[in-house]
């Protein structure tokens, strides 16, 4: 997923290993996704890049 984000976005990807199948994107020291606050569900990739292109509201 990190290769996909570089590429469509032209974003620096860094991934961080965790335990306890933690996966949260932070853009800008924000929480983007996380996967814990979305019912314990891994995001599809087309899905997660769409809320990343989105402009904050």
């Amino acid at each position: 997923m990190a290769a996909e984000i570089k590429d469509k976005l032209d974003i620096n990807v860094e991934l961080i290993s965790g335990s306890g199948g933690i996966f949260d994107v932070i853009v800008d020291g924000q929480l983007a996704y996380s996967k814990q606050a979305n019912g314990n569900q891994f995001p599809q990739s087309d899905v997660l890049i769409k809320q990343l292109q989105q402009p904050e509201e």
